[in-house]
């Protein structure tokens, strides 16, 4: 892992606003919403097995996390619970997926108004 990556001190599921907060020891935070998670999910499954083959995820407004697990001192696995499980969430994806989160989400939106996807927004539950 590189130096440049803090590691996690905390990580926390709020299931009713289905938001996976991660706090980092060098004090930054950042509130993943699960949907975020699950369409940009490490996975062949998501992302292709080389470049430009990343599936486009839709109807995963409702998603939630079952279930987090540790893999060593490196990643976690995120099971959710549309069943989706592989793919490790190492800490230097996680916290890129924080760092980044705005423009990646705005690509995302992008791409779903390119095949004619709206979202439904979801109230939490």
């Amino acid at each position: 892992m590189s130096a440049d990556i803090p590691t996690p001190s905390a990580i926390r599921l709020h299931r009713k606003s289905r938001v996976l907060e991660v706090g980092w020891e060098d004090g930054t935070s950042f509130r993943l919403p699960c949907e975020y998670l699950r369409v940009f999910s490490p996975s062949a499954e998501v992302q292709g097995h080389g470049p430009g083959q990343a599936v486009l995820m839709i109807g995963k407004e409702k998603v939630n996390i079952s279930a987090i697990e540790p893999v060593g001192h490196y990643a976690i696995k995120l099971v959710f619970d549309d069943k989706h499980d592989s793919g490790l969430f190492s800490w230097s994806y996680l916290h890129w997926l924080g760092s980044n989160y705005e423009e990646n989400w705005n690509t995302y939106l992008g791409r779903l108004d390119e095949v004619g996807y709206k979202r439904k927004e979801v109230a939490p539950e």
